[in-house]
């Protein structure tokens, strides 16, 4: 067993040893709202959105984007467990703003290891064989991070799935104080009907 599993099935046990009324939560979110985040493990939206147990979805992905899969979670979560709006946070110092899809596309296509990140970008230090199947991805990189919350903001305002009346917030999360900091034009971009 690795330390990490061992470590992982030691939290559980003692998380679970007082699980109490927690088994009896509903299964729609208790507030009503879906939040779309990055998967960055400094941020805790429960911490920074004042979450409890059975509050809120919580939607993590690569750069908090409006993936395909994503919009599917939001949609489920809507329909069929009662969501009323939507959270677009990503954050600042975001790892998806160091590479491009030719530069995942690249590395992937060298070698199947973990890429070293250098002051120049990153390179890739394992040994071959690498896959073309990155080809096919759209990695969803971010070059602007604002431009980036209004983009997905307005994908999902736009998606014919997405009732009108669902308000789609936009945010930057702070990753040095902490705050919440509202992107202006995602506020436009997301404004219910």
């Amino acid at each position: 067993m690795s330390r990490i599993l061992s470590e992982v099935a030691s939290a559980n046990a003692n998380y679970s040893a007082s699980f109490g009324d927690k088994s009896k939560l509903a299964c729609p979110p208790a507030r009503r709202f879906a939040i779309l985040t990055c998967m960055d493990a400094r941020l805790d939206p429960a911490k920074f959105a004042g979450l409890a147990e059975g509050d809120a979805h919580v939607i993590r992905n690569a750069g908090g984007r409006a993936s395909d899969d994503a919009i599917r979670s939001l949609v489920i979560s809507y329909k069929l467990l009662g969501t009323r709006e939507f959270f677009v946070i990503h954050h600042t110092d975001c790892g998806m703003g160091l590479f491009t899809n030719e530069v995942m596309r690249g590395l992937l296509a060298s070698s199947l290891e973990t890429a070293e990140l250098t002051p120049q970008g990153f390179r890739d230090v394992g040994k071959g064989p690498g896959s073309p199947a990155g080809e096919d991805i759209d990695w969803l990189t971010i070059q602007d991070q604002q431009q980036a919350v209004v983009d997905d903001v307005a994908r999902i305002r736009a998606h014919p799935l997405v009732p009108k009346t669902i308000p789609v917030y936009g945010f930057l999360y702070d990753v040095k104080s902490g705050k919440l900091i509202e992107v202006a034009e995602a506020r436009a971009a997301g404004a219910a009907a």
